[in-house]
């Protein structure tokens, strides 16, 4: 997954936001005002660092080298993802969305309600892939 590509996949989500409070090269997405991702895209390597459920976050450690512990974030629920093509992108446009939806849920029902956003099943949107 190429800089280019990672903002478009944060950006796609409904309400995503980019903005820059660690200096131009950092970005930072949001939702109704929470980060559910951070990148330093010119950075090379290409990382992100997203949310994820500490059990799924363990999971994925433990499958994937290139996903590790979020780089200077909470450790229980932030995983950072090296993207040097060794994590499907399918995978980490999962996360991506997974992340985003574990930050809107967490909104106050209004704004989930703005953002037209429901909750769903895991049958109906799929388990992320360990």
């Amino acid at each position: 997954m190429k800089p280019r590509e990672l903002r478009a996949a944060c950006l796609a989500l409904a309400g995503s936001t980019e903005e820059f409070p660690f200096g131009e090269d950092n970005s930072v997405f949001k939702v109704g005002g929470k980060i559910f991702a951070l990148s330093r895209l010119p950075g090379h390597p290409l990382r992100v660092s997203l949310k994820c459920d500490p059990e799924i976050a363990l999971q994925l450690r433990a499958t994937h080298p290139a996903i590790t512990g979020g780089y200077h974030l909470n450790k229980r629920h932030w995983n950072t993802v090296l993207l040097d093509g060794s994590v499907p992108d399918t995978l980490v446009r999962e996360l991506i969305e997974d992340s985003y939806d574990l930050v809107v849920a967490g909104l106050p029902k209004a704004k989930r309600e703005r953002l037209r956003w429901a909750a769903l099943g895991d049958e109906e949107r799929g388990q992320p892939l360990a």
